[in-house]
């Protein structure tokens, strides 16, 4: 092999290798939003919640503040599902402390897929 095509063969595997890597990142959430503090920004940092969902939550929290975590499912666009994908992130009192970072996933962090014939 050439010296020329060497070298591209090499920066070729470097490119695929590195497009494998950048596929396995990752969202951590870690701390919680306090529903009745937070800002559209901080709201917005949940889980599937964009701003438009967000200022509902802030025009909810002016007219009446939440008492619990559970009255989330009263703000339109947030049903049971949703609330329950948001629980560990929600708070009614204290400091909002969420913050989201991505994080590269090991191979040995990747859970082993789903065996449908182990399901009883």
């Amino acid at each position: 092999m050439s010296g020329r095509r060497w070298v591209a063969w090499v920066l070729g595997l470097m490119l695929l290798g590195s497009g494998a890597a950048e596929a396995k990142v990752r969202t951590r959430y870690t701390g919680v939003v306090n529903l009745n503090e937070a800002t559209v920004a901080q709201l917005s940092l949940l889980p599937g919640v964009g701003e438009k969902a967000a200022r509902r939550i802030q025009a909810h929290r002016e007219k009446r503040a939440f008492k619990r975590i559970e009255e989330l499912v009263r703000v339109k666009g947030f049903g049971k599902k949703k609330f329950l994908r948001l629980k560990p992130y929600l708070a009614v009192q204290g400091e909002t402390t969420l913050k989201v970072e991505k994080v590269a996933v090991e191979e040995d962090e990747t859970p082993p897929p789903d065996n449908p014939e182990e399901k009883h």
